[in-house]
């Protein structure tokens, strides 16, 4: 898999019926290495590690609806009182992060309210904040750390 734009984290990943598998800690199991898991993977480990937020406040791959359609979101990290206080929105290394993966993370947002995003293809991550007073976002250099 292809370098990223991340600290370097060690991986459980084995092989079964010719796939390539990677244990996702938040799922408790193996699923298919594919380009978008590799990045949701590393953004996990991110969330843990660097930015200290506890495993139990982080849901990976939910489904929810939006406008009558299915829809998934990558991650989301909960406040402690159950609200959201992160939507994280991962693509694969080979996808350009363009206005309608913002588009994208921001309907996602009119239904779960999160106070911070992310978009990453795990090359380039941009981070943001709800600014509800001009009803707009503003960019931030990163994500805030677990308090």
């Amino acid at each position: 898999m292809q370098e990223l734009n991340f600290p370097k984290y060690t991986f459980r990943v084995k092989n079964s019926e010719n796939k390539t598998l990677i244990f996702d800690e938040i799922r408790k199991k193996f699923v298919v290495l594919q380009p978008e898991e590799w990045v949701r993977q590393h953004c996990v480990n991110y969330l843990i590690h660097e930015k200290k937020y506890p495993k139990s406040l982080i849901n990976v791959e939910k489904e929810l609806i939006i406008n009558g359609l299915k829809k998934r979101y990558d991650i989301v990290v909960f406040n402690t009182d159950g609200s959201i206080h992160i939507i994280v929105e991962c693509k694969s290394a080979k996808i350009n992060i363009t206005q309608d993966t913002f588009d994208q993370i921001a309907r996602y947002n009119l239904k779960l309210k999160a106070n911070f995003l992310m978009v990453t293809n795990g090359i380039n991550h941009y981070f943001c904040v709800l600014d509800l007073k001009n009803e707009c976002y503003r960019f931030l250099r990163d994500l805030p750390n677990h308090n």
